[in-house]
């Protein structure tokens, strides 16, 4: 009998990659489009695997729950997975993850919103359709000899350095365990975050979200930064304290900002809400501002990704039902 996996949020795009995926595994994949939570947890009763994605509610009582439903795996099909409890789940339920899916999406995508502020284009495009083709408002600066900083050195910070090194900008970078030999490479200044707060025109944040991270870009860091700077997020919604950014902004002390991700976005991002009011006085204010660009979590969303992520995870499944070592298992620390 096949192994049994109750997919939870699932979008069109998810069950198209993940049925020609399973077409070399064979497993039963049920498909529900609600988020796991614990009113949806029933849904998992009689699956031996729950497959779940960043805005899953998976916390104690959640996890309660799936082993009483005897439930004996958490696939997460993304990378991150704070929003596990895994101290709850630890010598009860596996947990795995994918780690990297394609660190060429997310890069590239941090760079299109670096331009698309840059230069404007967001601003260009609503108003050419309106037939205004003038250029007022729309100056933008060469990234060429610019200062780019970027918080973090894992694989997608990595790309984005090569590519932002192409550009012929100067790249600084501050990571807990620099990869100096990279950093050599590519011309990279690997200096303390102070340094790269203030000197970059550009900071991109590409670390993992933890306690020491967790409103990272707040109002004291914001201080410390060049007048005008450009704050790029595609990682984690809290590294960045959205309140103190829109300060920022208005301040001017921040020129603009690129945002993938926004702290509270469980209730909003994958969702279609153009006919409801926004309740999240925060988001509303920040969806106003002329100068931030705010996309749905969209930084990975490739053709090549989404493929990626099926077979990490249905591989994760099967080393599992194979009774193997579990090679992306995320465990308590």
């Amino acid at each position: 009998m096949a192994l049994r996996i109750a997919f939870f949020d699932a979008k069109s795009y998810d069950i198209e990659s993940f049925n020609a995926v399973n077409k070399d595994y064979n497993f039963d994949i049920r498909y529900y489009q609600e988020r796991l939570s614990i009113s949806t947890v029933p849904l998992a009763k009689g699956a031996d695997v729950v497959c779940i994605f960043v805005n899953a509610e998976c916390d104690a009582q959640v996890i309660d729950e799936l082993v009483n439903n005897g439930v004996k795996l958490i696939a997460l099909r993304c990378a991150g997975f704070n929003n596990v409890d895994l101290k709850a789940a630890e010598g009860r339920i596996r947990v795995t993850r994918v780690p990297a899916y394609s660190p060429h999406a997310v890069a590239e995508y941090a760079v299109s919103l670096m331009l698309s502020l840059n230069r404007k284009i967001y601003r260009a495009v609503n108003r050419t359709r309106d037939g205004n083709f003038t250029l007022n408002g729309l100056l933008g600066f060469d990234m060429y000899g610019k200062t780019a900083g970027v918080i973090g050195m894992g694989r997608i910070a990595k790309e984005l350095i090569k590519i932002l090194h192409g550009f012929g900008m100067n790249v600084m970078a501050y990571d807990l365990y620099p990869d100096h030999e990279f950093a050599k490479q590519y011309d990279v200044k690997v200096v303390s975050l102070d340094e790269l707060y203030a000197n970059s025109d550009i900071i991109s944040l590409h670390c993992p979200l933890t306690p020491d991270t967790k409103f990272l870009i707040n109002q004291d860091s914001i201080a410390k930064m060049k007048k005008g700077v450009m704050i790029i997020n595609t990682g984690r919604g809290k590294l960045i304290n959205t309140e103190d950014l829109i300060e920022g902004l208005r301040s001017k002390q921040v020129g603009s900002a690129g945002l993938d991700v926004y702290e509270e976005e469980r209730e909003y991002f994958y969702e279609d809400k153009s006919d409801k009011m926004i309740d999240d006085d925060v988001l509303a204010r920040l969806l106003m501002v002329p100068n931030v660009v705010l996309t749905s979590h969209q930084a990975f969303f490739t053709a090549e990704a989404l493929h990626n992520i099926a077979v990490s995870t249905l591989d994760s499944v099967k080393e599992f039902a194979e009774g193997k070592d579990l090679t992306c298992e995320v465990k308590n620390a």
